[in-house]
């Protein structure tokens, strides 16, 4: 929409010509291409212009040109965004109106999507207080109709959670949505207890309130579109939801809930299990940190954040949580064996202390130095021999199985 306020020259009492061009700076951009044209035209106009010379040096001095109504909302671009978001705006409810459906929420209202909830606990105040209308009564919820339903509850109580929502009261086309951190296991429950014709989406936003405090981009958003009934309206309607993390920056992957699941039990199981380890050894900051030790201060503060319950829950109901368990136990047994088994070879040297030709020494009946002559030894010998026994012969499992 072209801006309507008249655009003034310092010193003309009308809008001239130059006050004409100035105005069509606000047009919007298809129009703005011709401006180079306009202002090659009103130069040769000033110069064959058959005005006085008075009258041609008031027009030549009109250099200063400002708006009388700069400040009014004529913005193309800005209304252009509006009318976008009002188009795509979606009803979404939240289930479960913790830390996590806290921070949802705060994010799609700002994008103009209309926010209800529901939980457990009382969230009034709070939720008013992010604009978005709370209902303690599950049946209250349901019956405002919303077009998205988003289950944010914990792992471990997902499926309580879901048997005490009321769906016969939704729409039979409600979109229903996952943000959990395990993936197969909320796919084969929405299957098994959503009605045939409401739709699924299983995703899984790689941030939280912590890592996702400040900007989402380039953070990793998985996604796979279970069930999506017919109809371009279901479509569209799934594409909005998607769009909302696109908008805000996300790195979006579609991916199979299956994949999801054996994927991050190397990746963010393993994360929260060594963050864990190191939080129990409360490992504390000191004046000469490295930044290697940095990041895993970073580390042990961003898992032991979350709750044990969702540490349970990557454990529980991630079936390859167990062999990368064991996987991580195997390696940290051989890098031990490994280092240790450096330190006594350094200490068998030391001692001077062959134990092999020790060995062939006892079995040829020749005594070692130190012997008394009775068979007995005095001395370190008897250590390298303990040593030695232990060692000697063993199988390599420096490899990690």
């Amino acid at each position: 929409m072209q801006q309507s306020a008249l655009l003034k020259c310092e010193g003309c009492s009308t809008g001239c010509a130059q006050a004409r061009l100035g105005s069509s700076l606000l047009a919007p951009p298809q129009q703005r291409a011709q401006l180079p044209q306009q202002f090659t035209n009103l130069r040769n106009f000033v110069a064959k212009s058959p005005l006085s010379s008075s009258r041609r040096g008031s027009v030549a001095s009109c250099r200063k040109v400002f708006a009388l109504d700069a400040a009014m909302p004529f913005d193309y671009e800005a209304k252009a965004n509006a009318r976008h978001k009002q188009q795509t705006a979606l009803r979404i409810g939240i289930v479960g109106f913790g830390t996590f459906g806290q921070f949802l929420a705060k994010r799609l209202i700002s994008q103009g999507h209309k926010v209800i909830a529901t939980s457990r606990g009382d969230y009034f105040e709070l939720a008013q207080s992010l604009g978005v209308h709370f209902f303690q009564d599950a049946d209250d919820f349901a019956e405002e109709h919303p077009e998205v339903v988003i289950l944010a509850s914990s792992i471990l109580s997902t499926e309580a959670v879901l048997n005490g929502l009321p769906v016969q009261r939704l729409k039979r086309s409600t979109l229903f949505v996952d943000v959990l951190s395990v993936k197969e296991f909320p796919k084969r429950l929405f299957l098994a207890k959503l009605p045939a014709q409401m739709d699924i989406l299983c995703t899984h936003p790689m941030f939280g309130p912590d890592s996702g405090s400040g900007s989402w981009n380039n953070l990793n958003f998985m996604y796979e579109k279970v069930r999506i009934g017919a109809g371009a309206n279901r479509r569209k309607r799934v594409d909005a939801f998607l769009q909302f993390f696109e908008r805000e920056g996300c790195k979006m992957v579609e991916m199979s809930c299956e994949e999801h699941d054996r994927q991050a039990a190397s990746t963010q199981f393993i994360t929260h299990t060594v963050g864990r380890v190191l939080g129990a050894m409360e490992l504390q900051a000191t004046p000469i940190d490295t930044r290697g030790f940095k990041s895993l201060l970073d580390l042990v503060s961003n898992t032991t954040n979350d709750s044990f319950e969702l540490y349970y829950g990557l454990f529980m109901y991630n079936q390859n949580a167990t062999e990368e368990l064991e996987r991580l136990g195997y390696a940290f047994d051989a890098v031990k064996k490994q280092l240790l088994a450096r330190l006594h070879e350094l200490a068998r040297k030391q001692i001077g202390f062959d134990a092999a030709s020790a060995s062939s020494k006892r079995k040829n009946g020749v005594h070692t130095n130190g012997s008394n002559g009775s068979g007995s030894t005095t001395g370190m010998p008897e250590v390298a021999d303990a040593v030695a026994s232990t060692f000697v012969d063993q199988p390599d499992e420096t490899a990690v199985h």
